[in-house]
């Protein structure tokens, strides 16, 4: 009995080992992944890429070590107003004066779903500190067909119920894209001072403790 019990222990210990190895092999494929913000599995990517060679520099310099940044940091963040999911108008000027973390995503984009759980437990680290964060979906949304963009509104609230996000999520995030540099990738997100300045940004999946020290940095800045 004593030798059944030590074998059941080890082979549960080397499935154990086996599923910790994969996870950690899928964790790190994902941490070099960037999604287009084209990239779904229609092909639009590609057509871009082959329409347009300098598109995916993004995703080839993230491939290379050397991270693509936006040229914005530094600079004061462009102000927009756009509906939250219960169609209220949410101005960003509004958050002037608080550590904001943009953060513009979508409901399709594998490594915004690795990310989002990080900012909701970011959120209430740092709350205490002013710190606010807005989701903005990338996603499409059919403004002339009445019917499609309330489903298109409900599939983005159903994914941010589903996802227990505990800040606010704005839609049309597209509407705004050029003026906060156009969104060649997804996740992209940006660290804005109290004073309204983009102080760091990311783009793609990208490691927890360093979205932890750009917030620390937006919280920080004088």
């Amino acid at each position: 009995m004593v030798v059944a019990l030590a074998l059941m222990i080890a082979a549960g210990t080397i499935n154990y080992l086996q599923r910790r190895r994969a996870e950690q092999a899928r964790m790190q494929a994902m941490k070099m992944e960037l999604v287009p913000v084209n990239g779904r599995s229609d092909g639009t990517a590609d057509a871009q890429a082959a329409a347009d060679p300098g598109a995916g520099d993004a995703g080839a310099a993230a491939a290379d070590g050397d991270p693509y940044t936006t040229p914005l940091n530094g600079r004061q963040a462009v102000n927009f107003t756009l509906e939250n999911l219960q169609g209220q108008k949410v101005s960003l000027a509004s958050y002037k004066g608080r550590p904001l973390v943009v953060d513009f995503w979508a409901t399709w984009c594998g490594p915004c779903k690795v990310e989002i759980p990080w900012f909701e437990k970011l959120h209430d680290q740092y709350a205490g500190q002013g710190l606010e964060i807005l989701g903005v979906s990338a996603d499409d949304l059919d403004k002339n067909d009445a019917a499609k963009l309330f489903t298109e509104k409900r599939d983005i609230n159903d994914f941010a119920t589903q996802m227990k996000m505990n800040y606010p999520v704005l839609i049309d995030g597209q509407s705004v894209e050029d003026a906060w540099g156009g969104l060649d990738a997804l996740p992209t997100t940006f660290f804005i001072d109290k004073h309204g300045k983009i102080v760091a940004s990311t783009v793609g999946l990208t490691p927890r403790d360093e979205i932890e020290a750009d917030i620390k940095k937006a919280i920080g800045a004088s």
